[in-house]
Parts: C-alpha cells; sequence; structure tokens
C-alpha cells in the first residue's frame, strides 16, 4: 500500500467536468410535465454509445469493499459513456484519474442524490460504495467490440474516511 492517502472532496459539476457530467437535480433545467404533477430535470447529460452501440439500462447492486478501501486498479470504457444513478440516499464514492497512476487519482464523494456520467476514455474505479449493499441505476453502451479495459495499478492507494 502506498504512503499517501486519497481524501474524498465534494463532487461538485466544475471539478469532476474533466471526467463526464454530475448528474443532479439541483441547478438543473427544469419544468413542469404531466398537468403540473411531475417536474422534469431535463438532459442531464446524453449518453454515448458509439458508433455501432446501444445505450442500454441496468441495474447494478454494489456491495461494501473491506476496510480500509484501497484503490488497485482502474478501468475505462473505450467505446463508450457509463453513467451511474444511485436508487438510494446513501454517499457513495468516485474515483477518477486522467491517466492510470496512482498521482493521478482523484476521489469525490458523492450524496445520494448524485450521480455521475464517465465520458469515453475516463479512467475510474468500480463501484464504491459505503453501506453494506447499494443500488445503481446504469445507462452505458451495449454492442460490438471489447468495451472495458483495466489497469493494475503499481501500488495500492489508500482512501482516508472519515465515516
Amino acid at each position: 500500500m502506498s504512503d499517501t492517502a486519497l481524501t474524498p472532496e465534494p463532487l461538485t459539476a466544475r471539478e469532476f467536468e474533466p471526467f463526464g457530467e454530475v448528474l443532479q437535480t439541483e441547478g438543473a433545467e427544469n419544468f413542469q410535465i404531466n398537468e403540473g404533477t411531475t417536474t422534469r430535470f431535463h438532459a442531464l447529460a446524453a449518453a454515448d454509445p458509439g458508433a455501432d452501440g446501444q445505450a442500454i439500462l441496468s441495474i447494478f447492486r454494489g456491495t461494501r469493499r473491506p476496510d480500509p478501501l484501497t484503490v488497485s486498479m482502474l478501468e475505462r470504457h473505450p467505446r463508450g459513456s457509463q453513467a451511474f444513478m444511485p436508487l438510494s440516499a446513501h454517499d457513495w464514492l468516485v474515483v477518477v484519474a486522467e491517466r492510470p497512476e496512482p498521482g493521478a487519482l482523484r476521489c469525490f464523494r458523492a450524496t445520494g442524490a448524485q450521480g455521475v456520467q464517465y465520458r469515453t476514455n475516463t479512467w475510474h474505479h468500480p463501484l464504491l460504495v459505503l453501506v453494506p449493499q447499494q443500488d445503481f441505476l446504469v445507462v452505458d453502451r451495449a454492442g460490438p467490440g471489447d468495451n472495458c479495459e483495466e489497469v493494475d495499478l503499481a501500488t495500492d492507494t489508500r482512501i482516508a474516511l472519515d465515516v
């Protein structure tokens, strides 16, 4: 394990912009539909399934990893974007990097009201939930070709949590 620790920072659209979009109702364009009984938070992000893919919806059920939480690998999807929206009001962690190196890692603490969409080719860690089990609605790509590349990091990096 490395001597450094990632300290989660709050997830904001500005800080997450190099990696994708934050999916949240706060500050989103919205309007009333369905005879005024529903608020539509419009076009939070646009899924990118790639030229030969299609956007699909799935539910991922994440389980908490053992303490201490560490990052030892990253993955990216070269053929399309991938979006995660929690289905419960529990905080969770988002680890991203511009390149797959321990020194490039950033960790965000997302609320249960925030999702993310990773841009195509964005390095990220798989789901990191802070409760025993948490479900997410996922929008990603189905289609031909391999759409997941994984890389092991040279050393584990601990995530400093105060939960």
